[in-house]
């Protein structure tokens, strides 16, 4: 085929070259430089202005086989240069056949591939310019026109993709790209082979040159690729889907999605018909089909790209969205998973986003939730401010109580997390930061005082985000470990400025400020000691006993028990002294941060080297047992910053450590002693004061005697600040002319008394109050005139109501409204108590008791007052009586005092049932840390079991949760002692109720407290012993009356039928019980003859009524599946919901109504150091008894509240006339009652 003549302006130019290339002979430096030389001169040549007859002996010797084949690389490379430009020359036109067309272009590609290597290579610039000229004339696409051209083209694509990973100049890659361009628009059919070779390119890495020239080459042939590379991913897909019976055809369906994720990030025009196909895959059978698309096309939406993607395919979003549903876990993991980019990207659709998630957050699979919670912990501080709603964050928050530990984990890592990286902007007071992220503390701090399993994890995100120490990177190369204490305590006080008071007070018992010291933990490291690794001297067993013992009691608090006491008892037999004195470090209340920061991290990696699987044990260990939120390095920012006006949590904090671990403040002494002379700030004078108080108590050495500080604290002594004034009077109790000075304190007092003001009284009265209990010989110098002054001129003066005062009824006052003279009658009480508390180890101590305890017991018995007339007011009583039982519980800790408390036992008891709710809830909160002390007779642990009606939950949950944690950790035989042999006296109590009746209705009301009791302690181990004392309650009569015998009677008939059912139910054995019980003669009798007790065991006592509800009832009782141990496990709610609202008032049998709460007295109400105050006891209770879910344990009753309402109703005239207690509570509650209708009409 010849190339025809052309025509121009200007003659054409023949080629001058005339010499022969071809020929026997020929020396191949002779070749190579007239190759050369023909090169210069056609490259010179312009295809215009030739003439191309000129060229037909060149160009045919050109594709003669001794050149194309020749040894020579010089020859072959200036031979293909010629050969492009006689293409050139002769171009649109070939001048040769297309078997020789088929030749020359293998011949280039065969250059190209061998030769062109770098710049450096020879004979560079002829392939360059081979290249070159294959790129602008396009001659190249002459290859599409030869016969059989689809073996040639991928042959050609293949080594060009192969030439390019040389790291060639960007030039040639823009050349080969031209070419590979040129070729596909040309071509009448792409080769599959060929495809196959571009879409591998996509399958390495972006940043290799020949990734990027598959994506130059596919963006500029978008439109012809893409049904072929929709017919690539069809072939792939169908075939392997329809053979899914292996794990490879899965694979190979799996890259080809990877490859349309790298599409669709470089070449998304060429997935036009690609994403419809993958939104068929959606909706295919396969799981592991619709699992492979649902995760492409989810990490496709989540990219830059992605909003793109969901404008241009709206269907497929939709499609896509909808495997949140999908019957399989794995597609929906897939589908949460790919959420983050979502957030970050898809602003425009943030609210589906956002409902997705949400919805998510419910999914019955707890990979999923936990999947939810784990992307919002990998997205940065601005994209959640302002794409991820608070409610959304609070969603996850809820989380944290789940029932999986994965999901509670990954719930509060990402809320911990969040509020890390936000609390630069907390602290710079950026009002979005501070509405976005600042409540996280708080929920997850209530999270923490839940359940023992959220606890665990809610400490952890609390110690690694929330309160973290400095780093201790630099702890075990440098000496000097560099901490900013004042950055790390201000960090505490900015927190603790969002929470309420239920975060505040788990503050700060994971402060681990509170507690007996020795810690447990420091215990456990004197065993470990002792022990010595298992070679021990003397008293072998004593030691491992100990050692046992101690670490029983702290794996107790592990999710792990067993795993955790295994790890301590693997630390202490490595026995290793180094470890041991780090430990001591961080446990000791004098290290300061930078020693505790050393010491711990260094503690951890010697764990870590040495024995790893103790790792997770020791960190958490070491996290509870060290003083990481504060310590002493901690006190002089907090005197700094009680300075302040906004110093409230501040003083909360010094506060706590004076009450709790005074010994922090030993460094501090002088500062202490400074801030008690500043006269004119009178909050740091109180807090100074109250820790200088606490540490001159608690160690003697340390006891102010400077004769200047003791004359200013003889006049706040003497001074009208009451809190100040008590404080006062310990320092000078702890100094050393403590004699002189307390007689010269309260001659003064006893003068001034009779005149003072009202707040220069309730000063006198609380100075006098720590007199009485630490000096009692100074007091009792002036004893006669005090006391007659207190009780005659202050406590027994009537208190009536003010008639100006709106609310007449109001039953209750704020601890701010308490008016002083209120306030000195209680201190008076705390004088009269305190007074017996000095005297009790002497001879006359019951002198000194009887009258004080005959009138508190009055005040019991008249509701606050001290006759059944009084007209007193109503706040004044509810005040005076929670006093008077409070002031009891204490005295009943010395056993002189609870003999004769004994016989009021019923009536203090029954405090708990009060109508006014903060007297019945203050009332726990001073119980329960003396309960778990064990500082009172084990009889006083029957006093929750009487909240079972109460109509606020959280009483009753406080109360369970004592019950729970106490009876969880005690040994076996202390639980017999303190839980079980009192049922007896429980059925003794509920027999002398003042509501108690053998009507039918109020029968049902007392089952209701012992299926409470049964609820909480009744198991198979001890069901036996338990029915034993009920049926023993028969054998016995009342140590008080015969009406009372037959209450008891009827208790006992009805108990051990609640038992049996309980025990069939439950698939329990109700055998008899081996052992021999003693019953208490202080409230029972024997019977006077076996006459009286056969006929009283012949007797039923019980209405037929009753029975027959009875045998009803244990037809109803659950399975024997519900066993009670299980019952009794730690559950989570459903949902973090807020506290359910109170009901309105109504009548409960056991004298007690619905009242709205209150805040409690926490001034001078407060106990004195021994007696934890109002705000503490709040703070006890969270700390022995951690909050559990009551609604298992309402078993008992839920099934019948409807019942119970019109029971009670119709029950009122069948029962007997209820004594003083029952009848002033019934009273109490219909004048409440009335005045709510009242209310109502009026409004």
């Amino acid at each position: 085929m010849v190339a025809q003549t052309r025509a121009g302006n200007s003659a054409p130019k023949r080629l001058a070259f005339n010499e022969k290339i071809v020929g026997k002979g020929l020396a191949t430096d002779a070749l190579l430089k007239k190759l050369k030389a023909l090169h210069t001169e056609l490259a010179e040549l312009d295809q215009e202005l030739v003439d191309v007859n000129s060229l037909s002996t060149v160009r045919t010797q050109l594709v003669n086989t001794s050149i194309l084949l020749h040894k020579d690389r010089g020859i072959k490379a200036y031979a293909a240069c010629c050969l492009a430009d006689i293409l050139r020359l002769y171009a649109p036109d070939a001048p040769y056949t297309h078997t020789e067309l088929r030749d020359i272009f293998q011949f280039f590609f065969r250059q190209l591939a061998t030769g062109l290597r770098g710049a450096e290579a020879s004979y560079y610039n002829e392939y360059f310019h081979l290249l070159e000229s294959l790129s602008t004339v396009k001659s190249v696409v002459l290859v599409c026109d030869i016969p059989h051209a689809e073996e040639l083209m991928v042959d050609i694509f293949r080594d060009f993709f192969g030439l390019v990973r040389r790291d060639l100049a960007k030039k040639i890659e823009i050349f080969i790209a031209d070419i590979l361009v040129a070729l596909i628009d040309e071509c009448q059919a792409l080769p599959s082979e060929v495809l196959e070779t571009i879409m591998a390119q996509f399958m390495a890495n972006d940043a290799q040159p020949a990734y990027r020239l598959a994506v130059q080459v596919c963006n500029a042939t978008a439109d012809k690729l893409q049904r072929h590379v929709c017919q690539y991913f069809t072939d792939i897909i169908v075939a392997h889907s329809h053979e899914s019976d292996s794990e490879s055809n899965f694979e190979e369906i799996r890259k080809a999605h990877e490859l349309v994720k790298q599409l669709s990030r470089s070449c998304p025009s060429l997935l036009h018909s690609v994403i419809p196909q993958l939104e068929e895959e959606l909706r295919v059978e396969e799981v592991q089909v619709r699992l492979i698309a649902t995760q492409a096309l989810g990490e496709m939406f989540s990219e830059k790209g992605g909003a793109e993607l969901v404008k241009k395919y709206p269907t497929t979003w939709n499609v896509w969205l909808m495997r949140k549903n999908d019957k399989a876990a794995a597609v929906r993991l897939k589908l949460v998973e790919s959420a983050k980019g979502l957030l970050v990207n898809l602003h425009d659709h943030r609210e589906t986003v956002d409902e997705l998630m949400r919805l998510k957050l419910l999914d019955p699979d707890e990979k999923v939730r936990a999947a939810v919670c784990k992307v919002y912990s990998q997205l940065d501080y601005e994209t959640v401010l302002h794409y991820v709603s608070e409610d959304q964050l609070r969603s996850i928050a809820g989380r944290g109580m789940d029932k999986k530990n994965s999901v509670r984990v990954e719930a509060l890592n990402s809320l911990g997390k969040l509020y890390s990286t936000a609390y630069p902007e907390i602290e710079n007071n950026d009002p979005a930061a501070i509405r976005h992220f600042s409540w996280i503390p708080n929920e997850i701090l209530h999270i923490s005082n839940s359940t023992q399993e959220a606890r665990l994890a809610a400490e952890q995100v609390i110690a690694n985000f929330v309160f973290p120490l400095p780093s201790g990177s630099s702890a075990l190369t440098s000496k000097n470990v560099d901490v900013n204490e004042v950055a790390w305590t201000d960090r505490l006080l900015n927190t603790m400025g969002y929470l309420d008071d239920r975060g505040v007070n788990a503050v700060l018992l994971l402060s681990g400020i509170k507690g007996s010291r020795p810690s447990p933990y420091e215990l456990y490291l004197q065993s470990c000691v002792q022990h010595n690794g298992g070679v021990i001297d003397e008293d072998e067993d004593v030691v491992k006993q100990r050692l046992n013992n101690v670490i029983r009691h702290i794996s107790r608090q592990f999710g792990d028990p067993q795993k955790a006491a295994e790890d301590l008892h693997t630390f202490a037999r490595t026995n290793e002294n180094r470890s041991y004195k780090l430990l001591k470090t961080c446990l000791d209340t004098q290290t300061d941060l930078k020693g505790l920061v050393k010491s711990s991290t260094e503690f951890l990696r010697r764990i870590e080297l040495s024995s790893e699987s103790i790792l997770g044990t020791m960190t958490v260990f070491l996290r509870r047992a060290m003083l990481r939120i504060v310590n002493q390095s901690s006190i002089p920012t907090l005197i700094k910053r009680v300075q302040r006006a906004d110093s409230k949590h501040a003083q909360t904090l010094l506060t706590y450590i004076s009450k709790h671990c005074p010994a922090l403040y030993k460094p501090h002494i002088s500062e202490l002693t400074k801030a008690i002379a500043d006269e004119k700030n009178a909050r740091l004078v109180e807090v100074g004061m109250q820790a200088l108080a606490a540490v001159s108590r608690s160690d003697e050495s340390l006891a102010v005697n400077d004769k200047r500080t003791l004359e200013r604290v003889m006049r706040y002594v003497l001074g009208s600040n009451g809190r100040v004034a008590k404080f006062a009077a310990r320092i000078l109790v702890a100094s050393k002319e403590h004699d002189d000075l307390c007689a010269e304190a309260v001659e003064s007092i006893a003068k001034k008394l009779s005149t003072a003001e009202p707040d220069l009284l309730v000063a006198h009265t609380a100075v006098l109050a720590q007199f009485a209990r630490l000096a009692p010989d100074a007091f009792e110098r002036k004893s006669d005139v005090l006391m007659a002054f207190l009780v005659k001129k202050l406590l027994m003066v009537p208190s009536p109501a003010d008639p100006d005062e709106m609310d007449s009824d109001a039953d209750w006052v704020e601890d701010d409204d308490v008016q002083p003279r209120l306030r000195a009658r209680i201190l008076a009480l705390k004088v009269c108590r305190n007074r017996c508390l000095a005297h009790a180890s002497t001879d006359t101590a019951l002198e000194v008791a009887t009258p004080v305890l005959k009138m508190l017991s009055t005040l019991l018995d008249h509701a606050g007052s001290y006759s059944a007339d009084a007209t007193d007011d109503p706040k004044v009583k509810s005040r005076m009586r929670l006093q008077a039982a409070i002031s009891l519980l204490h005295l009943s800790v010395v056993d002189k005092f609870a003999t004769t408390i004994n016989t009021n036992f019923i009536s203090l008891a029954i405090t708990v049932q009060d109508p006014c709710y903060n007297v019945r809830m203050e009332f726990l909160m001073k119980l329960f840390p003396l309960l778990t002390a064990r500082k009172l007779p084990p009889r006083y642990n029957l006093i929750p079991f009487l909240t079972v009606h109460d109509p606020e939950a959280d009483v009753k949950s406080r109360a369970i949760s004592y019950v729970t944690h106490a009876s969880r950790n005690i040994s076996a035989a202390a639980k017999v002692d303190l839980f079980e042999i009192i049922f007896i006296r429980l059925l003794h109590l509920l027999a002398h109720h003042p509501d108690f009746s053998t009507a039918h209705e109020n029968l049902q009301e007392m089952a209701k407290y012992i299926e409470f009791y049964l609820d909480l302690i009744a198991s198979s181990d001890n069901v036996s012993l338990l029915y034993h004392l009920a049926m023993k309650a028969k054998t016995v009569r009342d140590g008080q009356s015969h009406t009372y015998s037959e209450n008891l009677y009827a208790m006992s008939e009805l108990v051990q039928e609640l038992i049996k059912a309980r025990a069939q139910a439950r698939s329990w054995s109700l055998q008899s019980y081996p052992g021999k019980v003693k019953l208490p003669s202080d409230i029972l009798r024997a019977l006077p003859n076996p006459e009286s007790a056969t006929k009283i065991l012949k007797t039923v006592y019980l209405p037929e009524e009753t029975s027959a509800w009875l045998l009803e009832s244990s037809k109803t009782q659950k399975p024997a599946g519900a066993s009670k141990e299980k019952r009794r496990e730690p559950r989570e709610p459903k949902d973090s919901k807020s506290p359910p609202k109170r009901k309105a008032s109504r009548h409960r049998v056991n004298g007690t109504t619905k009242r709205a709460k209150t805040a409690r007295w926490n001034s001078d109400q407060s106990e004195s150091e021994e007696e934890p105050s109002s705000d503490d006891s709040e703070q006890d209770d969270r700390e022995e008894t951690p909050t559990k879910p009551s609604s298992e344990h309402e078993d008992g009753s839920s099934g019948q509240e409807s019942d119970e309402e019109a029971n009670e109703k119709k029950g009122e005239q069948n029962r007997k006339p209820s004594r003083k207690a029952g009848t002033r509570a019934k009273r109490k509650i219909s004048k409440q009652v009335k005045k709510k209708g009242n209310h109502a009409r009026k409004s």
